[in-house]
């Protein structure tokens, strides 16, 4: 544990691998006793700051305030986190809310509810309740950071309070790791300390309050949405929208409009799925488990006791819905259960608790040093082991906040309940996406980001699921699911159109991406681009200057590969079906295509994809290169010039275009 200084205390309790067993519960309690020998902590009120963490179950923070006079158990509805939401997280949201209420209620205490930005609510409730302390989850996505950090430099700068005020940040441990340092980056290493996951708390029971308070009321699903509405542009609501449509179905639109036909792998058709009266799977689509903490516990009971069958009819829905969820082994879990993990309903080591009680249950209380016994007790195991995994790389990076490989920040941002490592440098002009090929990530552009940002670009990198220190989850990965990823980052991080560059099977992303969702794309530039211009073409990747794969990145690509989840995304290259020819997405965007061939790609004839791009693509620009697969690594001065010169160019005609 350690007290930084703040001109309002600012407490961190440990480091965010090693927090609270029982019995550093208890130190907490000494600590928290010993910050002021002449105040008695029953004296003390606090307010507890709900936002990923909706359950009363393994919540170290409520273990922590139990011995206050008064605890405060608030929930705030801040537009700046309900806009990352989608719809089936926000109707996520109000059950795991309107349950936590009640489990709160039974104990004599509540959740009150407030709207409006976090920092000045919290700010009033603070006075309003006389709190000596404020206990905050930690974060690790950008944005949230940000938002937490505004929370306490109001609290830190407020005149109106005039007693100390601390705020107290929290994590819930998976591994007992006192220090951070001593996690390795290697998943092999990592198997070697055979690290024992920490046990989760139980819930305990918050003080009554003693004076009367305005809890304030939930809000319908309708009403949450017309409230997140109400200050965004008609622009950027209808940006939203987009969200919400998925590429496959527009895809199906227009290229039965262009071609009559559909692809093989764009027509399959969706499993209809029966819905109790009485289901845990609470969204419209019924797809995801939802609802409370104990509604969690129980539908992961029925998941892990797949292979005994059931007579319950709660229970054969939870398999149901697994066998239509289990596009490969092991992947239900994170479908059926991420976004509940992602709200923090339930906790990852009470997954895994439950998840080896029940395999020494089947074993006569023992575990095998083969693996486990059930295929589903595998798929929770080791899907949450694998969260906490990319957690740890992810709170490393944050603490060192530059990567090793060039001046520029980490940033991570949750798609879809996973996280995704990506950066940004330069603070005006025109944006513009470098997205890296197979196997590589954001690094790979370690040249390139700096000097094309100096040229008064605003650039901004990222590493796709399933690659580098993003999150690798266990489903099945296509070109599809990356478009709309990186569909997302631009709405949700960048905010504004992008030029956007690719690499190998990054440029077949960007053009779906500029070919289903045009609005977002300023100009689209593709570097030894993966993807056929008739359907028997096809690209293959590989360097011709050979001593730009230095150790470095030898021995990040080499490390990646060893994460756990990485075998899903390395067959996925070998199941991709590229039957979108590129000459259909890059249709409509004459004078807006640059293309830049290496034409020393050994296992590619470059010159045979320039004259088919010619052929069957109007108005593309096209710039050979002495280069193998990856030009902007091999001649990053040379590519960086070009992609600058094409940007100004381009923002000239757009310019000249909206005067037109």
């Amino acid at each position: 544990m350690a007290l930084l200084s703040f001109s309002r205390s600012f407490t961190l309790l440990s480091s965010p691998f090693h927090f609270f067993s029982p019995r550093s519960i208890r130190r907490r309690r000494s600590f928290v006793c010993s910050l002021s020998a002449a105040t008695d902590v029953r004296s003390r009120s606090a307010v507890l700051w709900f936002k990923h963490d909706l359950r009363l179950d393994d919540h170290p923070a409520l273990s922590a305030a139990e011995t206050h006079r008064f605890v405060l158990p608030l929930y705030v509805f801040d537009r700046r986190i309900l806009s990352r939401y989608s719809d089936d997280m926000l109707e996520l949201l109000l059950f795991a809310l309107e349950d936590l209420r009640k489990s709160l209620k039974e104990q004599g205490s509540n959740l009150m509810i407030r709207y409006g930005c976090a920092e000045n609510v919290i700010k009033e409730l603070v006075k309003e309740v006389k709190a000596t302390d404020v206990f905050i989850e930690e974060e690790v996505e950008y944005e949230m950071r940000q938002l937490i950090g505004v929370v306490k430099k109001t609290l830190e700068t407020s005149s109106s309070l005039d007693w100390n005020l601390d705020i107290v940040m929290w994590r819930t441990p998976f591994y007992d790791v006192k220090n951070l340092k001593e996690l390795p980056a290697s998943y092999n290493d990592f198997k070697k300390q055979k690290l024992i996951p920490t046990s989760p708390l139980f819930p305990v029971t918050l003080p009554v309050a003693e004076t009367e308070l305005d809890w304030g009321p939930l809000p319908t699903f309708s009403d949450l949405k017309e409230f997140i509405k109400e200050k965004l542009g008609k622009s950027k609501e209808s940006w939203n929208l987009m969200k919400e449509m998925p590429a496959e179905v527009l895809l199906k639109e227009n290229l039965s409009k262009s071609f009559g036909t559909i692809p093989k792998s764009l027509n399959d058709k969706s499993i209809e799925q029966r819905r109790l009266d009485k289901s845990v799977f609470v969204t419209r689509k019924g797809d995801v488990v939802g609802g409370g903490t104990n509604t969690l516990l129980n539908a992961l009971a029925a998941y892990l006791r797949y292979l005994e069958g059931t007579a319950r009819d709660d229970w054969q829905e939870v398999h149901e819905r697994l066998r239509n969820a289990e596009t490969r082994e092991g992947a239900s879990f994170t479908s059926l259960f991420g976004p509940a993990l992602c709200l923090g309903i339930i906790s990852r080591r009470r997954v895994h608790y439950e998840a080896i009680k029940y395999e020494k249950e089947r074993n006569a209380g023992f575990l095998s040093p083969f693996g486990y016994s059930a295929a589903s007790v595998a798929a929770a195991a080791d899907a949450v082991c694998s969260m906490e995994l990319i957690l740890g790389a992810v709170v490393l990076a944050l603490k060192s906040q530059v990567s090793n490989e060039g001046l520029y920040s980490i940033r991570i941002w949750r798609w879809r309940g996973h996280l995704i490592q990506y950066t940004v440098v330069g603070l005006e002009g025109p944006a513009i996406l470098l997205v890296h090929g197979f196997g590589a990530f954001l690094e790979h552009y370690r040249d390139n980001i700096n000097a094309i940002a100096k040229h008064g670009n605003h650039v901004w990198g990222i590493t796709l699921l399933g690659f580098g220190q993003s999150e690798k989850p266990n489903f099945v990965y296509t070109e599809l699911l990356w478009a709309e990823m990186l569909r997302d980052f631009i709405i949700e991080v960048v905010g504004e159109p992008v030029h956007l560059v690719g690499n190998s099977i990054g440029g077949y992303f960007v053009s779906i991406v500029a070919s289903v969702w045009p609005s977002l794309v300023k100009s689209v530039i593709l570097m030894n681009t993966a993807g056929n211009v008739i359907p028997e073409f096809s690209s293959r990747r590989f360097p011709s200057k050979t001593n730009r794969a230095d150790d470095w990145l030898i021995n990040e690509m080499l490390r990646a590969s060893y994460d756990p989840g990485v075998t899903v995304v390395l067959e996925s290259i070998f199941s991709f079906d590229l039957s979108i020819p590129l000459n259909y997405p890059l249709e409509g965007y004459e004078e807006k295509v640059l293309i830049l061939q290496g034409m020393k790609d050994p296992l590619l004839d470059s010159k045979a994809k320039l004259a088919m791009l010619k052929e069957h693509c109007t108005g593309l620009a096209i710039r050979e290169l002495d280069a193998g697969h990856c030009p902007h690594d091999e001649q990053p001065q040379k590519v960086n010039s070009i992609v600058c010169e094409w940007v100004v160019a381009v923002e000239r005609k757009l310019t000249a275009n909206s005067y037109s």
